[in-house]
């Protein structure tokens, strides 16, 4: 069936803003955490053998990829207008030049970029997403993926807010391969090899391909390629026996057993790297003067600018009572972290319990012709400030460079604690 009669209405409308509805997804080898605002109750509305709802994803024409039994439509957001629901892939396909901009769909062909929340009450086995060449060869996309824990979820850090990441300088190939070898006896002890480092609320983490790392229990705001690609290198978490298939969950057949296969898919001196906190782990960055900026009612900054060429992620701060207008040079997503206003034409509010299936008001899409024309944002309460998060997709043409200039300067305090 076409939509776009039903979708041109949307956007004239809503100004060339349109409302999604949310998209939980399940893991059944995790446990989800409860901070997402999904009533205790609905954590596992799909059902006990499909895992706990610890993801919600935004602005997703990506389908999650959880094996047998997953709904067709699992990780897609649907537009809501009116009660009418349509895909966010179905409107790209269909209307990608209104929604993304011609010069876009002509060069990405699509909407490139995931993001979502993750919520789990412990740690993610250690894991990588494969490169291009290993992910190819089953026909997925790479998966470069960015981090930032937004404080309005992490009052509570739940059981264990460090994260794993890479491998500790000195590791030797053979003392992972003896970790493949102890698979089926509990601990393989890969995280022996491993270090980990405290999670700081506002601030964020970026995890190129070929990366070992087991995310703690902050509540995760994550930017990625639009892909769910991954292999599994720790057999055992919280007591919870990961199996062998989720490490060659995307690994060619005949590869299974391959212990060269397995290794070559880690970038090896990416993990092994002495300075792997220095060269991953990014702090805030102002769009402009921030003076100015608090002069106008407001405050945005970068929170993932290091990999612009895969995606990017704002947020965005208005203070209690101001209304702004801001402009991006290209679409975008966003979900409300905290308070209540207007976006454009479009009541927002940032919900405090939802149930599944429950539509709200706290997620929308920003087409690029609303975006460079410039959205009003207002503030509604009197004491609260209105935090949105914005996510783009591939070569946002405002992102800042690679890398900034003093990394050091953007440090609110001291380098985190690392463990190992």
């Amino acid at each position: 069936m076409n939509h776009s009669s039903l979708l041109r209405e949307a956007l004239t409308r809503g100004e060339g803003i349109v409302r999604l509805a949310p998209a939980w997804v399940p893991r059944a080898f995790l446990v989800p955490g409860g901070r997402l605002r999904l009533h205790p109750r609905d954590l596992y509305a799909l059902g006990a053998h499909r895992g706990g709802i610890d993801e919600r994803w935004f602005s997703s024409t990506t389908h999650a990829d959880n094996g047998p039994g997953t709904p067709a439509d699992e990780g897609l957001s649907y537009i809501d207008y009116d009660g009418r629901r349509v895909q966010l892939r179905e409107a790209v396909e269909t209307l990608g030049d209104e929604f993304l901009g011609a010069e876009v769909m002509r060069r990405e062909g699509g909407w490139n970029v995931l993001c979502k929340f993750f919520d789990n009450l412990g740690p993610i086995p250690h894991h990588i997403h494969q490169n291009a060449e290993f992910a190819a060869r089953v026909g997925r996309k790479p998966k470069p993926e960015a981090y930032y824990f937004p404080a309005q979820y992490n009052a509570l850090e739940n059981n264990f807010a460090y994260t794993f990441m890479g491998l500790e300088p000195g590791t030797t190939q053979d003392d992972i391969r003896r970790c493949l070898d102890r698979w089926n006896e509990g601990d393989n002890g890969i995280l022996f090899h491993s270090r980990a480092y405290k999670l700081q609320p506002g601030s964020g983490w970026q995890i190129n391909p070929g990366v070992l790392h087991a995310p703690g229990s902050l509540v995760t705001y994550e930017p990625q390629v639009n892909s769910d690609v991954f292999a599994m290198f720790q057999s055992l978490v919280d007591g919870r026996v990961v199996p062998w298939d989720l490490l060659v969950k995307d690994v060619p057949p005949e590869h299974h057993h391959d212990y060269d296969y397995i290794m070559g898919m880690l970038d090896w001196e990416a993990n092994v790297d002495p300075e792997f906190g220095a060269h991953n782990r990014f702090f805030p960055k102002p769009v402009r003067d921030e003076a100015a900026m608090l002069e106008d009612g407001y405050v945005e900054k970068w929170i993932t600018y290091a990999a612009p060429q895969y995606y990017s992620a704002k947020e965005l701060t208005v203070h209690p009572g101001r209304s702004v207008v801001i402009r991006d040079s290209a679409a975008y997503g966003l979900i409300l972290a905290q308070g209540h206003g207007t976006i454009g034409p479009h009541p927002v509010e940032t919900p405090t319990l939802i149930r599944f299936g429950q539509m709200t008001q706290d997620e929308l899409f920003v087409t690029a012709g609303a975006a460079s024309r410039g959205v009003k944002i207002t503030n509604a309460s009197a004491t609260d400030d209105l935090v949105i998060l914005k996510h783009f997709a591939p070569h946002n043409p405002d992102a800042p460079p690679l890398v900034p200039d003093s990394l050091e300067a953007l440090m609110p305090e001291p380098v985190a604690v690392v463990l190992g």
